[in-house]
């Protein structure tokens, strides 16, 4: 060390209370911590929405998904008219036709015009028994949507009388399911009791409908699982039409049965229609080329198989028929209720393409003789 240089002598550091000093506070530092909120338990569980697993971009999510199907309003037509005016020139040819078939059997010989004559009221009451059913189905379908915007109407209004009449509806309705036996205990045993009418049909949803709405969910699954194999194994195009006409035709009417509302032929070629008409509307009848990329091309796609992905494409448009089917069906809107959504149907469809994979895998791993 040089003589120019010292060594430097510094103090030790210490601290000290800016109030010892003279020093005010600031605002920032004076304010209390805020206490921590407690840990609470969520009563409603269906308002949670859990995001999916797989990384699938939102927008092809919301154009997947379909807005609630309601029943348009029908009015005058020409073709109804057309129609109208063609089955009663059918019907009395055919009723000439009989007539003069009856005659000419009577010209020939008397018991062949008496048979004749049975088997023609035969027909006649075969055909009026298949007429009333047809009503009886068409009916009910509008007893259904009627119910149904009752039921809206008083919950929007909050009208205690209007959700009392609805509640005893929907209860005459559904006496036959075995599934809302319980339900329609809890609603009895709440006759008298005084509740606001919003409170009233939204227990009622919950007492009866929740457990149809399972039902027609795990309907609606199955179903889209069968269209999502058979079109994936299937050979020909063709086949694969046909197998999806039939499986959507058969969803409808078994959703229809699950809510009560039983439908003929002619009811369930309305309710086919509308469902139709509707996903047509909204623009969710098939899916472009961008928003299937979407779907398997991210996280989806590292699951599922080439030969596969067109088959859950397939499950996916069969579930939206069946979402858009359980709309038109139930007695109920979802109020309270969280409706069913395309994501609900997208894992378990997806986990069948998880499966293959690892199966054609083993299948192919060759296999060392001893």
């Amino acid at each position: 060390m040089s003589n120019d240089e010292s060594p430097r002598s510094g103090r030790r550091p210490g601290s000290y209370r800016l109030e010892e000093a003279g020093i005010p506070r600031s605002d920032r530092e004076q304010k209390t911590a805020v206490p921590g909120r407690s840990p609470r338990a969520i009563e409603d569980l269906a308002r949670i929405t859990i995001e999916p697993d797989d990384a699938i971009e939102r927008e092809a999510f919301e154009r997947l998904e379909a807005e609630p199907a309601t029943r348009r309003r029908r009015g005058f037509s020409f073709g109804k008219l057309f129609l109208g005016a063609l089955g009663i020139l059918v019907s009395l040819g055919v009723g000439l036709a009989v007539d003069s078939l009856i005659r000419d059997l009577f010209a020939r010989s008397e018991w062949l015009g008496w048979a004749a004559l049975a088997v023609a009221v035969l027909l006649v009451v075969g055909a009026l028994g298949v007429a009333l059913r047809e009503i009886i189905g068409l009916m009910r379908l509008a007893a259904v949507d009627r119910e149904r915007q009752a039921a809206l109407s008083a919950y929007e209004a909050n009208s205690a009388a209007d959700a009392k009449t609805v509640v005893r509806t929907l209860t005459t309705l559904l006496s036959d399911r075995p599934a809302t036996a319980h339900g329609r205990a809890r609603m009895a045993e709440l006759d008298d009791e005084v509740i606001d009418g919003a409170d009233l049909i939204a227990l009622a949803e919950r007492e009866l409908l929740v457990p149809l709405d399972a039902e027609a969910r795990a309907l609606v699954l199955v179903s889209a699982k069968r269209v999502s194999v058979v079109t994936a194994v299937s050979p020909k195009a063709l086949v694969d039409v046909a197998y999806v006409l039939f499986e959507t035709v058969k969803l409808i009417r078994r959703m229809s049965e699950l809510y009560g509302a039983r439908p003929g032929t002619l009811g369930l070629v309305r309710l086919t229609r509308d469902v139709v008409a509707h996903l047509a509307v909204t623009g969710s009848i098939a899916i472009g080329d961008g928003v299937m990329q979407q779907l398997l091309g991210h996280g989806v796609a590292a699951k599922l198989s080439a030969r596969l992905g067109e088959g859950v494409v397939n499950g996916l448009l069969t579930a939206r028929v069946g979402l858009a089917a359980m709309d038109l069906c139930r007695p109920l809107p979802f109020l309270r209720v969280r409706r069913p959504s395309i994501g609900d149907v997208l894992g378990d469809l997806t986990a069948i393409g998880a499966i293959q994979p690892s199966r054609s895998a083993s299948d192919d791993t060759p296999r060392h003789k001893s």
